[in-house]
C-alpha cells in the first residue's frame, strides 16, 4: 500500500470547502441524563440530521465532485444497502449526472423508496448470492460511469473525514480536549477520516471502532495488526454495517491511528435507539447507534473523561423503530 492513494489532513480540509455550501453542519450535542448514566462528558455528533439522514452524502459529494466535467455524462455507479446509495443519488441529483446504484434485495424499504426519489436507478441484487461490486463494475464498464466505492477511496475517505475536521474545530470552540472518540465501523471509511482529522488536532485522544457483536472485522484486524474478516453468520439488526473485512485504504490509515475497536448486541443496541429516542429526542438507525449502544453498555472505559460519540445515520424502517423504542 502506497502512502501516496491515502489520503491527508489537507485532503479533509479541501473536502470542507467542497461540502461546506451542500452539507449540513451538524454541531456538536450533549444530554445531562447520558453524562449522569456514564459518568462521563459525552458529545455526540448527530449526522443523524445530515443531508440524506446520514454522514455518507459527505464522502459522496466529495467524490462526485471531483470528476471532470467531461466525464459528468455518463453518471456513477455505486453499490450499497443503503446510506452509501441515499449519499450517492443525492449528490448525483445537486450535480445534474445520472446514477444508478446496486442495492441488496432485503434493505429496509425506506431506503431503497428514498434512493428512487432522488432520482437514481436501482439495481436489486441477492446478497447471499450475488457479488455487488462485480455487477457495479459490469454497470460501469458498459456504460462509462465512475464507480464510487463506499469507503475504500481517498476522495470518500476525505469527505467522511469533515465529520471528524467539524467535531474537532467544535471541541476548540468551548475548550475540551476529547479523551475518546468513538464511531460505527463497517469498511472504515468513517472512522479513517476522523482519525485523520482528530489526531491532526488532539494526537492524544484515543479512537475507537464500534461494531455489532459477530461483525466485529475491525476490533479482530486492530487487534492482530493484519485485514481480517470477522466470523458472523447470519443478519444483525445493524444492516449497515455488515462488510465482511476492513478496505484497504481505511485499514492503512486506521492500524495506525485508532487504538482498537469495541462491540454492542443488537439487544444493546436496541436500547441505545431507544435511549437516544427518549432522551435525545433523535431518530437513529441501528447502525449508527452502535457506538453509543458500546458506551451505555460500558464497553467503553468512559467514567471521569470526555468521549466524543458519532450518530452515523438515521435511515431505519419505521416498523422496526417502532419495535425497539417500545421494547424498553
Amino acid at each position: 500500500m502506497t502512502d501516496k492513494l491515502l489520503p491527508t489532513f489537507a485532503d479533509i480540509e479541501s473536502a470542507a470547502r467542497v461540502l461546506s455550501p451542500y452539507a449540513v453542519r451538524t454541531r456538536l450535542i450533549s444530554s445531562p441524563a447520558l453524562d449522569e448514566r456514564v459518568g462521563a462528558r459525552v458529545l455526540l455528533k448527530p449526522e443523524v440530521l445530515q443531508r440524506t439522514g446520514s454522514f455518507k452524502f459527505r464522502g459522496a459529494f466529495n467524490k462526485l465532485s471531483s470528476i471532470p466535467q467531461d466525464r459528468r455524462a455518463a453518471g456513477v455507479v455505486a453499490f450499497s444497502s443503503g446510506n452509501h446509495a441515499q449519499g450517492v443519488a443525492a449528490a448525483a441529483q445537486i450535480l445534474k449526472m445520472p446514477a444508478t446504484i446496486v442495492m441488496p434485495s432485503d434493505a429496509p424499504a425506506s431506503k431503497r423508496e428514498r434512493t428512487k426519489g432522488y432520482g437514481a436507478q436501482v439495481v436489486l441484487y441477492d446478497r447471499d448470492k450475488e457479488d455487488r461490486e462485480q455487477i457495479a463494475r459490469d454497470i460501469s464498464g458498459k456504460s462509462g460511469a465512475v464507480l464510487v466505492p463506499p469507503f475504500d477511496d481517498p476522495m470518500v475517505i476525505a469527505g467522511q473525514g469533515t465529520v471528524g475536521f467539524e467535531m474537532a474545530e467544535d471541541f476548540a470552540a468551548i475548550g475540551v480536549l476529547p479523551d475518546i472518540v468513538s464511531a460505527p465501523a463497517s469498511g472504515g471509511g468513517l472512522m479513517a477520516g476522523i482519525a485523520l482529522a482528530i489526531k491532526a488536532k488532539f494526537p492524544d485522544a484515543t479512537l475507537m471502532t464500534a461494531e455489532p457483536d459477530g461483525f466485529d472485522d475491525h476490533a479482530r484486524s486492530l487487534n492482530s495488526g493484519v485485514r481480517q474478516p470477522h466470523r458472523a453468520e447470519g443478519r444483525t439488526i445493524c444492516d449497515a454495517l455488515m462488510a465482511s473485512i476492513p478496505g484497504e485504504l481505511t485499514f492503512a490509515v486506521n492500524s495506525k491511528l485508532v487504538a482498537h475497536g469495541v462491540t454492542a448486541s443488537d439487544a444493546e443496541v436496541g436500547e441505545a435507539v431507544a435511549f437516544a429516542f427518549r432522551e435525545l429526542k433523535l431518530v437513529v438507525e441501528p447502525g449508527g447507534a452502535v457506538a453509543l449502544a458500546a458506551l451505555l453498555a460500558g464497553r467503553i472505559d468512559a467514567r471521569g473523561k470526555t468521549v466524543g460519540i458519532v450518530l452515523s445515520g438515521g435511515n431505519v424502517d419505521a416498523d422496526l423503530f417502532a419495535k425497539l423504542i417500545q421494547q424498553v
